[in-house]
């Protein structure tokens, strides 16, 4: 009888910039749902990859003076080391440059033509050349202006194909109402109402201003945009309607989709409507998640003691902490559908009291207690108690707790009910006193059993906890006696598996703890030295093109100071920030002013992602008239700088206090 078979997903990422801890968590989430599938016995295909085409990539590789294809095969490697390094073990890797995948695509964009759900058209209305967007009048600002960057716009048409999405809302709202497909289903509602309900717009699927994207086989002036291109990678990977893999019957349906919030739209709505268009099953589950931040509860920010920031580059933790401390810290934080806060503090406490006070010392006592009173192997002389029966019970039913939350991809409900178990499991240490039983000859029998259960209950929880610290657990199995075999899935529902005469072998401390204060002060070094060497990176190249580009600014009609002082420039810390529904360049800001607070909104979403922003202090103008912004109001605007690498926020020293007048 053949397997079962498993297909889980991250979207394929957009090679961007160095990768640091944010990136880490929808591909270790997957990683780690894979390994347990395949635990189960499942036949598992788990793909990841990258977006590689786009204007942006065409931009960056010709400041660089390379071609995009050498841009993005340098990130690419730096993507792929990463999750190497982060033992994310997926089964096939996938690039939209490969060849086999540019056929699928144009394969896919024939068909959705010839069948009439793809069109020729074009854009007609206000265009903003910065944020490259057409805009209707109405979307304007109060000056006529660009909704997001403020600038003035021009009239232009730019001839484009679009997707007819309207055939099929009405499929897609009972798909996100009816069924189980977007988990967790609260988001359902909210993409309803604001996406479905107002009317779904035909969605632009090609362009004609940049040449870096696969090509219209039928009209080559332009390329295929964004959404056809990347959302095809599901099943290009598996085959579909190319030769180079046979595995779409095999694995499709898609079991897990797993997405951030800010691209859920598109998996939810977008890609149903292709595959429905395509005439082709849909996915089982689109799994979403929320943002690593830098924030605290409610949108406060995160209280950092003595420490000057967060050192996020997963090498440098993982070098630190160990790998397998930094999956554990990611996925314990994230409720599906959430944000998780991210710290150096946080992870060090969670490291401690889960890892180091939890874990780490279960392992450790009974290591440690079988070795001093057996010699490190049980006698098979054994008296059971009443109070055992209840530590074993809890064991067991963690298996059953942990497959359930598995089933709703519940990463962190996994966890949670795992450490629930190595809770009791140091709680029976302490009920049933070992070292007080191994003073008295006559308690040897029951000093076995104790150690046994003990043993045992680790074999079950540690290879629960293998799908998601896949290094360290092999290292208890050594240690406390454990075969390869004794720690297969289909017999965590059995206690007693290991040997009755099990012997255990002493090992390094699993999980040292950390001194946290001394720990912040070697991570505001690191930090400090960081910053220093990026601004001695500041070359007198550079410094001459910025002394040449001085020369060429064009200053506006000069002003009194009468009319300087009109402006209120004050200082402010951001909060917490979020995109904009429908808008991929604007940023919701909830500031602290000192003067009760206020929302911004900000057309930085393309140059700084949310986590980034929270807990920096910037410069806004406080008396500017509010506006709204794609019906959100903005109460002010911040300062921000126009460079060759796009817009920089003016960022504040962090000593100067909230509500600050510059001048």
């Amino acid at each position: 009888m053949p397997k079962k078979t498993f297909y889980i997903t991250t979207p394929i990422y957009y090679p961007s910039g160095n990768p640091h801890i944010g990136h880490c968590y929808t591909s270790v989430a997957c990683d780690s749902i894979a390994r347990y599938r395949r635990m189960q016995g499942y036949d598992v295909m788990f793909l990841t990859g990258t977006d590689e085409h786009g204007l942006k990539i065409e931009q960056k590789a010709a400041e660089k003076g390379i071609t995009p294809k050498e841009y993005v095969d340098e990130i690419v490697a730096v993507f792929k080391k990463l999750w190497k390094y982060m033992n994310v073990d997926y089964d096939r890797y996938i690039r939209t440059t490969d060849d086999y995948h540019i056929e699928t695509v144009q394969k896919i964009f024939k068909e959705l033509y010839d069948k009439g759900y793809i069109y020729k058209g074009e854009y007609s209305g206000k265009y903003c050349t910065p944020c490259e967007s057409f805009w209707t009048d109405s979307q304007l600002d109060e000056n006529g202006c660009c909704p997001e960057c403020h600038r003035p716009v021009t009239f232009a048409k730019e001839e484009a194909y679009f997707f007819k999405m309207s055939p099929f809302a009405d499929r897609i709202e009972k798909l996100l109402t009816e069924t189980d497909y977007l988990q967790p289903k609260t988001r359902a509602v909210e993409l309803v109402n604001n996406f479905i309900k107002p009317g779904l717009e035909d969605l632009c699927v090609s362009r004609t201003t940049f040449k870096w994207g696969i090509p219209v086989t039928f009209d080559d002036k332009h390329v295929v945009y964004v959404w056809i291109d990347a959302l095809s990678n599901y099943i290009s990977a598996l085959g579909f309607l190319n030769e180079t893999y046979n595995d779409y019957e095999k694995f499709w349906p898609a079991d897990v989709h797993m997405v951030a919030k800010d691209i859920m739209r598109f998996h939810a709505i977008i890609w149903p409507a292709m595959l429905m268009a395509l005439e082709q099953p849909l996915p089982k589950h689109l799994a979403v998640h929320g943002w690593i931040t830098f924030a605290g509860k409610n949108g406060e920010s995160q209280k950092m003691s003595k420490s000057l920031g967060n050192v996020v580059d997963p090498f440098m933790l993982g070098e630190r902490y160990g790998v397998d401390a930094i999956r554990y810290h990611i996925l314990r934080e994230m409720a599906l559908g959430a944000d998780s806060a991210f710290s150096n503090e946080i992870m060090i406490n969670r490291i401690n009291s889960d890892l180091a006070n939890g874990l780490g010392n279960l392992v450790s006592r009974t290591v440690a207690m079988a070795d001093k009173y057996f010699g490190g192997t049980l006698p098979t002389e054994r008296q059971a108690e009443e109070i055992d029966s209840d530590f074993i019970n809890t064991v067991l039913n963690t298996v059953k707790d942990v497959e359930t939350e598995m089933d709703g991809t519940r990463i962190k409900g996994a966890l949670e009910a795992i450490f629930k178990a190595v809770d009791r499991a140091n709680k029976y240490i302490d009920e049933t006193q070992p070292w007080v039983l191994g003073k008295d000859e006559s308690k040897k029998a029951r000093l076995a059993s104790v150690l046994y259960n003990l043993l045992d209950g680790i074999r079950i929880i540690s290879t629960l906890l293998s799908p998601f610290m896949p290094e360290t657990m092999p290292k208890v199995w050594e240690q406390t006696g454990a075969s390869e075999s004794d720690v297969e899935y289909d017999k965590l529902s059995t206690f007693g598996v290991l040997p009755e005469n099990v012997t255990v072998h002493k090992g390094a401390i699993l999980f040292p703890r950390i001194d946290v204060d001394k720990e912040i002060e070697e991570l505001n070094a690191i930090i400090e030295k960081n910053m220093a060497d990026a601004k001695s990176k500041l070359s007198e190249s550079e410094k001459a093109e910025s002394s040449d580009n001085s020369e060429k600014i064009e200053l506006a009609p000069e002003i009194t100071i009468d009319d300087f002082a009109k402006i209120e420039i004050r200082v402010a810390k951001i909060i917490s920030a979020e995109k904009i529904k429908k808008s991929d360049k604007l940023l919701r800001l909830q500031l602290d002013d000192g003067m009760g607070g206020r929302q911004v909104v900000s057309g930085i979403a393309q140059y700084y992602t949310p986590e980034e922003l929270v807990g920096k202090k910037i410069q806004i103008i406080a008396n500017l008239k509010p506006v709204k912004l794609r019906g959100v109001e903005s109460c002010g605007m911040i300062c921000a700088a126009d460079t060759p690498d796009g817009v920089k926020v003016v960022f504040v020293d962090d000593s100067i206090p909230v509500g600050s007048k510059v001048r």
